[in-house]
């Protein structure tokens, strides 16, 4: 007696519905991450134990790097996370602030192109210049020698450092919109040197922001490893 062939069933298991959960899951996390911005400068924080987080929102972040006996200084600013005053305003009204401080005015496409500009660091005189120069071409100008704000090593408190000036626009501006508190607090003022900056240099920075009455501040470090 013949044995009965049994028909085989192809085996197959329908992905249509994960790959749609796959693509709506990639979406949101492209909507809702925040992209590494790229720095003018490599800067590597000395390592420490402390797991103190800086905010993610009302912040100005400094880099300092060395050059010759010299802070070379950057500046990078957050505005608040909803729309009371955001990063593209902060920087818009910190630039006209400063600007008419120094007697520069900036037309609305120089103002434009500031507001997409991550980091900054020249003199206010260079920097109508530099805004019209392409994205890729100003990073460049960024990583030369002599770019940075400028600072004084030896100053009074009758004339004001450019760097003094900045930090003062940018308080006046998340003043402006309730928004200073983490300034006030020294959260929201991060200092971010380089483990092989001098403490000389750091100096500097400190002490010009302790003359405009900005006494607490936030010195980024990487968290220890246990080897470290």
């Amino acid at each position: 007696m013949g044995k009965v062939k049994i028909k085989k069933k192809e085996t197959r298991i329908d992905m249509t519905a994960m790959s749609d959960v796959t693509v709506l899951l990639l979406t949101f996390f492209m909507l809702t991450s925040t992209f590494l911005q790229k720095e003018p400068v490599q800067v590597i924080t000395p390592p420490s134990v402390s797991e103190e987080k800086v905010p993610i929102e009302k912040l100005v972040t400094i880099l300092v790097t060395q050059n010759g006996d010299k802070p070379q200084i950057y500046m990078e600013l957050t505005g608040t996370a909803d729309s009371t005053l955001t990063t593209e305003d902060l920087r818009e009204q910190a630039l006209v602030r400063v600007g008419e401080k120094f007697g520069v005015q900036f037309t609305r496409q120089e103002v434009d192109a500031f507001r997409k500009q991550n980091a900054f660091g020249l003199p206010i005189s260079k920097m109508k210049e530099w805004l019209a120069l392409p994205i890729d071409e100003r990073d460049k100008v960024l990583q030369q020698p002599g770019a940075g704000i400028p600072i004084k090593m030896n100053f009074d408190n009758q004339n004001l450092t450019e760097f003094q000036v900045w930090i003062q626009a940018i308080y006046a501006a998340l003043q402006e919109a309730g928004a200073e508190e983490e300034m006030d607090s020294g959260k929201g003022i991060a200092i971010k040197a380089d483990q092989t900056t001098p403490y000389s240099i750091v100096e500097v920075i400190m002490n010009n922001l302790q003359t405009i009455k900005m006494n607490k501040f936030t010195l980024m470090t990487a968290l220890k490893t246990e080897e470290e």
